[in-house]
């Protein structure tokens, strides 16, 4: 397993032995003493996956304390592009985002700790991407910064996006107060 730190500090992407031969492959898409390695003391309490057409960008979302919620993503099937924001309030990346590309021929992952706003556009019809969670979904802690907020400057690379309402109706950053140390 290869492991690369992002530019944003507690970012990583994460890159699975894969085995290939002539009947496919396999790899381990977890394993919670390797990432104990990694990420101390991980738990994780739930997994999500969803499908998207092409061009769909969903976020920018995050959870906040006392649900607040770490993530490892993938994407199964398709690509998507992968932005994580920091909203650590004394980070000094405060405000910044990673960009990652995660595509399910790479079988590539990425670890985005508590304190960061998460999303990804879909590259191809029928993206499948999946992301094991350290904590539970709480529709009373979500909440969702603008996806396309101009003060983030994120390149999503699409064109046309399709975007949900409740997405089109983020805060902006600058009328965001984070509630992340």
């Amino acid at each position: 397993m290869e492991i690369k730190e992002e530019e944003i500090k507690g970012i990583l992407s994460i890159f699975p032995n894969v085995f290939r031969d002539d009947r496919g492959y396999f790899f381990e898409s977890f394993n919670k003493s390797r990432y104990e390695n990694i990420i101390p003391a991980i738990k994780f309490l739930q997994d999500n996956e969803s499908s998207s057409v092409k061009n769909v960008i969903r976020g920018l979302h995050f959870q906040v304390p006392p649900f607040d919620q770490g993530k490892l993503v993938q994407v199964s099937r398709g690509s998507a592009l992968d932005i994580a924001v920091d909203i650590r309030k004394s980070s000094p990346s405060y405000g910044k985002h990673a960009k990652v590309l995660l595509c399910s021929k790479r079988k590539n992952q990425l670890w985005i700790p508590p304190g960061f706003a998460h999303g990804f556009c879909s590259l191809e019809d029928e993206t499948i991407f999946s992301y094991r969670c350290t904590n539970y979904y709480s529709p009373e802690h979500e909440r969702s910064i603008l996806w396309n907020d101009k003060t983030l400057q994120i390149d999503w690379e699409v064109s046309q996006p399709i975007i949900s309402e409740k997405d089109k109706n983020g805060l902006l950053f600058s009328e965001f107060t984070s509630p992340f140390a």
